[in-house]
């Protein structure tokens, strides 16, 4: 019976443990002219319900660089 209970423990541990929560990532663009100077713009805000882990791998994954009207630019995301 003891061990019936600290199985049941155990398990209900690793179930609160990788529990779904919201996590916010934030996106921003960041472009830098011919002179350096580097100009940051807010670039959409998403919301994951997932483990952090998991959240924080999706919200790396909008990263990335690209163009726009503005020029060349990086996009850098944060949960």
């Amino acid at each position: 019976m003891k061990k019936v209970i600290l199985g049941l423990l155990v398990l209900s541990g690793f179930a609160l443990g990788s529990c779904k929560k919201d996590y916010s990532c934030e996106c921003k663009k960041i472009h830098t002219d011919d002179n350096g100077n580097s100009v940051s713009t807010a670039d959409g805000t998403y919301t994951f319900k997932d483990s952090k882990v998991r959240a924080a791998d999706r919200c790396n994954d909008l990263e990335g660089t690209g163009t726009d009207i503005a020029g060349d630019y990086t996009r850098e995301c944060d949960i």
